[in-house]
């Protein structure tokens, strides 16, 4: 009798002990998998960069998402399963029939508790250092159940394609570029970054998505120097512009034979006045195209990020817009992709204009029509869409499917719009409020 007691006691002990070691071994897959799960990869790989130990191993494990959720949940249900198997066993033999309700109750407590609130709070907590601490030993457990793994994930993918669900292991919901946007976006709207802070941010990541057509100057507006004019004329439109480079066109505005800078157009006019050889004759043979740059031409389609690499390796800040069929769309500098980021750039020598943007007595906004929908979004913290056109008076022309009349109302993505000023067949201004 005494050597059953004996017996019974130690297995008692023996099965609760591994009971408890089961538990703590599900608490670390748990942990673990949430910790992987949860950290920032670019703060894994700063800390990997100033040498943190265990960071470079989260950031490789952390890779092959579906291998790594797919053994750490393998190791975790092993674990418990076992641990309820033994906790069945040992309270069956304390208490009978009974003991399975019971062994029940006790280690779902034991496993909510223990071995997922607990681990898993506090690797959301510290995502980045667990994950850090833990990569070791999750490197051997994949390593260990890899093949497994392996079966159960090519078992899942035939179950799916049953149904018609095709699935790609290398593929990302997400991309670098949408994290970080929604991460930006996110921050704003919970108040830790603040709105100019999130305009610029966006702005940067949104170059490579962006055309030059989208902010060029249309070539409506190009002030141009006629190449066949005289040299008083030249210089006196040059001292009265507000640009530093103006294109030259000869016959007809479509003909841009070069681009002049103001300062090597004074260079030379002041030679010919002040200099040794200076001569009324010399300035009056003078023609432009004597100090005029071969004009830069780039696609309308190139991206504002490509752009402003080539303005850089060019080390030039201007450029001409042309069209697939090589005709004038416009001009872009290297100050309008800054603008982009930044927001609008003045100096002294700019000229003032009415703001673009103004706010009505009734809550509405009164708006230029010629200004860009990503500018007025940023501007409002509106939303109008910019899939089909680049100006707010574009938009309103593409969804009446006509040049509206001055005074006509449309309503359209939630906002009421109001012509105000129709000039020939250009919307110059709107008003716009939120239905």
């Amino acid at each position: 009798m005494d050597t059953a007691v004996t017996m019974l006691d130690t297995t008692f002990w023996m099965t609760a002990g591994a009971i408890l070691g089961l538990l703590g071994l599900s608490a670390f897959f748990s942990g673990s998998e949430t910790a992987l799960t949860a950290a920032s990869r670019g703060k894994l790989r700063a800390q990997a960069d100033k040498g943190a130990p265990g960071a470079q191993g989260a950031l490789e494990i952390t890779q092959d998402s579906e291998r790594l959720i797919g053994s750490v949940l393998l190791g975790n249900n092993l674990v418990n399963i076992l641990a309820a198997s033994l906790a069945t066993s040992l309270f069956t033999r304390m208490f009978g029939d009974s003991g399975v309700a019971l062994a029940t109750l006790v280690m779902t407590a034991l496993v909510l508790i223990f071995a997922e609130v607990l681990p898993k709070t506090y690797a959301i907590t510290n995502a980045e250092s667990a994950a850090a601490r833990v990569s070791p030993v999750i490197r051997l457990v994949i390593l260990v159940f890899s093949p497994v793994v392996g079966a159960i994930r090519w078992f899942v993918r035939q179950m799916l394609s049953l149904v018609g669900v095709q699935t790609d292991p290398d593929s990302r919901i997400l991309s670098a570029h949408e994290e970080i946007a929604g991460a930006i976006a996110l921050g704003h709207s919970e108040g830790t970054v603040e709105k100019e802070h999130r305009d610029r941010l966006l702005g940067a990541l949104d170059l490579g998505d962006r055309a030059v057509e989208e902010i060029m100057l249309h070539r409506s507006s190009i002030e141009m120097i006629d190449a066949d004019a005289d040299p008083e004329a030249v210089l006196a439109q040059c001292l009265a512009s507000p640009y530093t480079r103006l294109p030259v066109y000869r016959d007809q505005p479509e003909n841009i034979v070069g681009v002049v800078h103001a300062k090597t157009l004074l260079r030379a006019v002041a030679g010919l006045i002040r200099g040794p050889h200076a001569s009324d004759a010399k300035l009056a043979a003078f023609r432009v195209l004597d100090v005029a740059m071969e004009p830069y031409f780039v696609p309308e389609t190139t991206t504002l990020d490509d752009q402003m690499r080539e303005f850089l390796r060019r080390k030039t800040h201007f450029a001409l817009v042309v069209d697939e069929y090589g005709a004038l769309r416009g001009l872009i500098t290297l100050e309008d992709i800054l603008e982009e980021i930044v927001g609008e750039i003045t100096d002294e020598f700019d000229v003032d204009e009415e703001k673009p943007l103004r706010e009505a007595e009734d809550g509405s906004i009164v708006v230029e029509g010629g200004m860009t929908i990503r500018d007025f979004n940023r501007a409002t913290d509106w939303t109008l869409p910019d899939d089909e056109a680049n100006t707010v008076a574009g938009l309103v022309i593409h969804e009446a499917q006509t040049i509206p009349e001055q005074g006509q109302v449309f309503s359209f993505h939630g906002f009421r719009f109001e012509v105000l000023v129709r000039m020939e067949n250009r919307i110059t201004k709107l008003k716009i409020r939120r239905l």
